[in-house]
């Protein structure tokens, strides 16, 4: 069976593709992108490495611009992304039996609760599968038994999550540095191929 796993290039969708493959799923692995800014690159190198398929899933611009006027006006990107990525889930669901994420337990977004999790099973006839279940702790844990990765600060060129392409258009239409407001500076775990004592 055809699986999505919406993909950033980071350690949770990675591992999430890795346990769907080892489950027999056919594994696709796909990254929004909004026309914008290509921040696909990242994650696309990732998924090469590891020997996935990837694809750049093409969504419309209007989205992302919808998203964005609610951060602006929340003041904060929670509620913006979590509306995003229920856009892309949904596009997705249009091409693929089962689609999923690597969300965990401890994430707040992007994130579904278990009320959106049914609706959007029922509504679209698809299973929604994620790492809700699992913490952070046991997410690292085995990523670094699977993974050779490294540790870096978030930047324009070496992550493929929303927050790339919503930067870069609050960028042009607020000015540069005006995103640094709402997104602080962080910390990733971006991955970069298999540990080398890993067997495939």
């Amino acid at each position: 069976m055809k699986a999505a796993v919406l993909y950033s290039g980071g350690k949770d969708s990675s591992l999430m593709a890795v346990i769907l493959q080892r489950l027999g799923y056919q594994v696709d692995l796909l990254t929004a992108n909004f026309g914008v800014f290509p921040s696909w690159k990242s994650a696309n190198n990732a998924a090469s490495n590891l020997g996935f398929k990837h694809r750049v899933l093409k969504v419309d611009r209007t989205f992302l611009e919808e998203t964005v006027h609610m951060i602006l006006k929340d003041g904060f990107p929670n509620q913006g992304i979590n509306h995003l990525h229920r856009k892309v889930l949904q596009i997705a669901a249009e091409e693929y039996p089962v689609v999923s994420d690597g969300t965990r337990r401890d994430d707040r977004v992007p994130k579904l609760d278990l009320r959106e999790i049914q609706s959007f099973e029922d509504s679209k006839g698809v299973q929604y599968l994620s790492l809700a279940g699992w913490g952070h702790k046991t997410i690292n844990q085995l990523s670094e038994q699977l993974f050779d990765m490294v540790k870096e600060p978030t930047s324009m060129e070496n992550n493929s999550d929303y927050e790339i392409e919503i930067r870069y258009l609050i960028a042009q239409m607020e000015g540069e540095g005006s995103a640094d407001k709402l997104f602080p500076p962080h910390i990733q775990s971006r991955v970069i191929g298999w540990r080398e004592d890993e067997q495939k």
